[in-house]
């Protein structure tokens, strides 16, 4: 008698007075469905890939036709669940797509595959199995499928595929055998398929062709498909080249994120002054076009680094994950420029550096309107971050006086961070005022910068030369090696074999490394330091400033205009500052310096050359020698490939001393030089403050409270 089959005594009087459970298992020897439950309840299960490359309304009522040929003996579909997604998304992923919402599928449907597994939990569902066309049906992937298949048993529900044995009796081994070949070669299938076609993008990415539409700035130039039966349906591949109304606008998108660091939303502001002369971008479905410049539509702008001639792909997963961003170790660069650029690589890295330094920071002065309980503003916030954490700084009231403050949240201060750091405005404010007023404003700053731009120049100058020397040297080691080399090879019998080849090898390997050597030496004789000049001073005007009673707005345009940054450390209780001065911005630093100036004190600036006036572009007759090299990577207006010239003065203040420090050229070079305060402050007063890690002064003062005028 096999199992299943009913014995001489009664199943009820059997399991009476034992401890006996009965378990949900389906798989295995003795385990089966008896005809006398009735008829059995079947759940149809589909899916179909995509709703762009694929016809869900015959996809899914074929699939369900299979299964509907397979039926045994009174068994009927009673539920339909089917999506229209990938089979290869995690488990947590399926079910959650409305892609069925866009098509009139003739097939009624009661939910996904998360509505399927949730019914077959519950004790009143309306199936006793699933089934479905085939078991790539239910995921492209082993694990997940078979995952879905052990939860349907757990849950006493059977799962069946019409191309694989139908059985009830329990003896499945061959189905389960069956099944799992299947499964392995579906996904086999599949990662061979993306395997062969990453390898086919990747060749049409370095090939210069895009793929999807042109981002702004550009327009497609179509060329013929190669293939003769696509050329004969139309199709075709295309290249970019820059768009005459689109180009100049992306242009102007990286003058304003690098001259003047504007951030996303106020250079959309900008733009959208003039419409006619900054045509909005246009998205790929039409009706959801706003008609303006948005902050997103900049930042695609200035982050799409085909705006730099090279293509790339595989930017964002827009078929597998929902558009996710992709991180950049995994794009596809094409190996050489394949199109026009509209900005050189040096300007679409500068461009991306910005971010981090505005990165929490606000683009307009005044109170903070995000938040409608602000009651004050500070003049410093963006501009000040902590030495310690690099967390942007903000401002805090505590008693009369305006503080900034940095309290990192516990789970992620770092190790040394103290619970809080405070240091009040107003002696913030003082340093600065100081160090603009020596440097910026004063008179003789030309020659006091002239003075410590030497040095430097000096500096990097022999550092350069000395890693050309040893570079030389190098060549000139290898060169003696080969022909040492071959020297020995002339002495040699012909019937040596193994040591000529022996010898090739080591040849080749030589002349492989003078190769790499002598491209290395052409990279660094191309980066000879640059001829810093202090020319860049006397543009500005001159004058006593008091920064204190300069009015918030006109005080945000002058420290923006000068790319101010202070990094306050508690440690030692200084602040490093530092301010940028561009060609391409001389015009908005004089205005906002003229600005800040008092009238009556205000001296107008030198006669400049004008070679260092913005307009002038490198490589001419009058800044060709002062110019060729770009230290920051601001790329002119008026200029197709120019360089301009670019000077980083920095200061220490410590309760108003300054000690200055000026930073130039593209590879950092420094160097420290004490003011007329040296003697009131030498740096090993600083050294020996780091391990006292002084507390600023926060107790009450002793002095009547003065209340405090708003300022206009």
């Amino acid at each position: 008698m096999g199992a299943g089959q009913t014995g001489p005594v009664p199943l009820d009087v059997l399991g009476s007075g034992s401890r006996t459970t009965r378990r949900r298992r389906l798989t295995g020897p003795g385990v089966g469905r008896s005809s006398s439950l009735g008829p059995l309840r079947l759940a149809f299960a589909g899916r179909t890939s995509t709703e762009d490359q694929q016809d869900p309304t015959l996809s899914i009522p074929r699939q369900l036709n299979s299964c509907r040929t397979v039926l045994p003996d009174q068994a009927v579909i009673v539920a339909h669940f089917y999506d229209i997604e990938s089979g290869r998304k995690a488990l947590a992923l399926r079910g959650r797509g409305r892609g069925h919402e866009q098509f009139s599928i003739p097939v009624p449907r009661d939910g996904g595959i998360q509505d399927l597994l949730e019914e077959a939990s519950r004790p009143d569902r309306r199936f006793d199995a699933v089934i479905c066309e085939s078991i790539d049906r239910i995921s492209r992937r082993t694990y997940i499928g078979t995952l879905i298949e052990n939860t349907l048993e757990e849950a006493g529900v059977l799962l069946l595929a019409a191309d694989e044995p139908i059985v009830l009796n329990g003896k499945r081994a061959s189905q389960v055998l069956t099944r799992r070949v299947k499964q392995g070669v579906a996904e086999w299938y599949v990662l061979e398929l993306l395997e062969k076609s990453w390898g086919g993008f990747e060749a049409h990415t370095d090939q210069g062709y895009n793929v999807g539409k042109p981002p702004y700035g550009f327009t497609a130039e179509k060329i013929p498909h190669p293939v003769p039966a696509k050329r004969a349906e139309g199709a075709s591949k295309h290249t970019l080249v820059p768009d005459p109304a689109q180009g100049p606008v992306v242009v102007r998108i990286y003058e304003l994120r690098i001259g003047e660091r504007l951030g996303y939303a106020a250079i959309a502001d900008r733009l959208n002054r003039d419409l006619g002369a900054h045509p909005p971008p246009v998205p790929v479905d039409p009706t959801r076009a706003v008609g303006r410049w948005t902050a997103s539509s900049v930042r695609d702008v200035l982050v799409n680094p085909k705006n730099t001639g090279y293509m790339v792909w595989n930017r964002r997963a827009s078929k597998t994950d929902g558009g996710r961003h992709n991180p950049p170790e995994s794009w596809v660069w094409s190996s050489r420029p394949t199109h026009k650029p509209l900005v050189s690589i040096d300007t679409f890295v500068a461009a991306q550096q910005v971010a981090g330094a505005r990165e929490r920071s606000r683009s307009r002065p005044g109170k903070n309107i995000a938040h409608p309980a602000t009651q004050r503003s500070y003049r410093l916030r963006s501009y000040i971050k902590c030495a310690i954490c690099g967390r942007r700084m903000f401002g805090k009231t505590r008693k009369e006086h305006a503080y900034m403050a940095c309290q990192p949240p516990t789970g992620y201060k770092q190790e040394g961070h103290p619970k809080s750091v405070w240091v009040r405005e107003d002696r913030l404010l003082r340093g600065i005022n100081d160090f603009f007023a020596a440097n910026v404003f004063g008179a003789g700053r030309k020659a006091r910068l002239e003075t410590r731009l030497l040095k430097a120049q000096e500096q990097s100058v022999q550092e350069w030369q000395d890693r050309t020397e040893a570079l030389r040297r190098e060549i000139d080691g290898i060169e003696a090696r080969r022909t040492r080399l071959l020297r020995r090879l002339e002495h040699l019998e012909d019937d040596d074999e193994d040591l000529f080849s022996s010898i090739r090898e080591r040849s080749a390997t030589l002349s492989a490394e003078r190769n790499a050597k002598l491209a290395e030496l052409a990279r660094v004789e191309q980066q000879r330091p640059p001829r810093l000049c202090a020319e860049l001073l006397e543009a500005l005007p001159e004058g006593e400033v008091d920064l204190a009673e300069v009015p918030e707005p006109v005080l945000w345009r002058l420290f923006e205009a000068f790319r101010l940054e202070i990094r306050y450390d508690k440690r030692t209780d200084t602040a490093d500052c530092r301010i940028t001065l561009t060609g391409a911005a001389i015009d908005m630093l004089g205005a906002a310096a003229a600005e800040a100036l008092p009238e009556g004190t205000m001296r107008p600036p030198a006669t400049t050359p004008h070679s260092y006036l913005s307009s002038a572009p490198g490589r001419i007759r009058t800044c060709d020698t002062r110019f060729r090299r770009v230290i920051s990577a601001v790329r002119p207006r008026s200029a197709a490939a120019g360089f301009v010239a670019s000077t980083q003065v920095r200061g220490h203040f410590s309760c108003g001393l300054v000690w200055c420090r000026e930073v130039h050229g593209a590879a950092g070079c420094a160097i420290t030089v004490p003011s007329r305060h040296a003697s009131r402050g030498p740096p090993i007063r600083v050294r020996r403050a780091l391990e006292r890690a002084r507390r600023p002064n926060m107790r009450r003062p002793r002095t009547r409270r003065v209340e405090r005028r708003p300022g206009p």
